[in-house]
Formats: structure tokens, C-alpha cells, sequence
């Protein structure tokens, strides 16, 4: 009797009508064939010289969205100096924004934090390609906002310490990045190759 060999990877690998596997001294095409494969809806990376101003552009976003956080979150507040307070319990200030009177308010606090977490999400896939998946993508966002949220604590009057702002910051990042940022990040580049 003789053997079958089974290969579990190609008995579930879809082929198109008519393909056949590659001949051993077709390698080259094979390996095309794989990548093609591999791409998400046979969408490819943008080529190079396309791909260089998209990093580019996004660059200069980045640049210029770190200069607005730097404006709205460590420009100084004399007149907040009796209302702030640092908070190191999560919830605390959710439960406080949401708890007062005027619905304006809360939505100025939380949707501005969103906000300023969504360019994190949207930008750093395509400007860091070795950052671009979700979880390097909220570790990073969840880094940046902890300094800022430090800086402001330690050295801003009329600022301080606030976990919860770290928490909505993050999770405008986790919405950015799952309504445009990983798309972003495939389309301008390639996957990459495990194994």
C-alpha cells in the first residue's frame, strides 16, 4: 500500500477556477501567487513612489495634531486651580462629568477626550508600519496620553493627574483605528511575513 501524504494548509486553501500548483521550477510564480493570496480582498500596498508622500502627509499630520495636544492639554489654567483635583481611581471623574447638571459639559470632557485619542488610531498605522497593529497601537496611545497626563499633574497650574482622560484617549484610538487607521495601514503598507 502506499502512502498519501496530507498537507492540512492546502486542503483549505481556496484556488480560483482552473489554477493548478506550481511546478517545482516555478517557484517565483508560486510565491507571487501566496502574496496575492495574502492580501486582504487582492488589494496590494501602494508602490513606493506613492507610498513615500502617504507616510509623508501623515507625518505632517501627526506633527501637527501633537502640537494642538500640546496647546489644549498643557497650556496653563490659573483660574481651574481650586477645581482640579488629580483622580487615580478609574470611573471617578466619568461618574462626575456625567452626574452634573448641564449635558454640555460632559460632552465637552469625555467627546473632547475621545477625540484627541482618534489621530492615534488613524495615523500611527501608517506613519510607524512596525506599530500598526491594534494592541501596539493602544500601548502606544495609552503611553503618550500617561506622559501628558504626568506633565500636567507635575508641572501645570491649574491641570492634574487624571486616569480617566487617559481611558477615553485610548479608547478614541481603538475607535480610530477600527474605523480607518488599520485600513490605512494596509493600504499604504505590505504585510508582513511570519514564519
Amino acid at each position: 500500500m502506499s502512502r498519501i501524504a496530507f498537507h492540512p494548509l492546502t486542503v483549505f486553501r481556496s484556488r480560483s477556477a482552473g489554477s493548478r500548483p506550481a511546478a517545482r521550477g516555478g517557484e517565483a510564480q508560486s510565491a507571487k501567487a501566496q502574496d496575492a493570496r495574502d492580501e486582504p480582498h487582492g488589494r496590494r500596498p501602494l508602490p513606493w513612489p506613492l507610498r513615500l508622500p502617504a507616510m509623508a502627509c501623515a507625518f505632517v499630520f501627526m506633527v501637527a495634531f501633537a502640537v494642538v495636544l500640546a496647546r489644549l492639554t498643557l497650556q496653563p489654567s490659573p483660574s481651574s486651580v481650586s477645581f482640579v483635583h488629580t483622580n487615580l481611581h478609574p470611573g471617578r471623574s466619568l461618574r462626575a462629568y456625567l452626574n452634573e447638571p448641564g449635558l454640555r459639559d460632559a460632552v465637552q470632557q469625555i467627546g473632547g477626550n475621545l477625540l484627541l485619542g482618534v489621530p492615534f488610531g488613524v495615523l500611527v498605522p501608517v506613519v510607524a508600519p512596525r506599530a500598526r497593529g491594534l494592541l501596539r497601537v493602544l500601548l502606544l496611545t495609552a503611553l503618550v496620553m500617561l506622559l501628558v497626563e504626568f506633565a500636567q499633574g507635575a508641572l501645570i497650574t491649574g491641570r492634574a493627574f487624571d486616569i480617566d482622560d487617559v481611558i477615553l484617549n485610548t479608547t478614541g484610538a481603538l475607535a480610530g483605528h477600527l474605523l480607518l487607521g488599520r485600513r490605512m495601514g494596509r493600504a499604504v503598507h505590505a504585510r508582513r511575513r511570519h514564519g
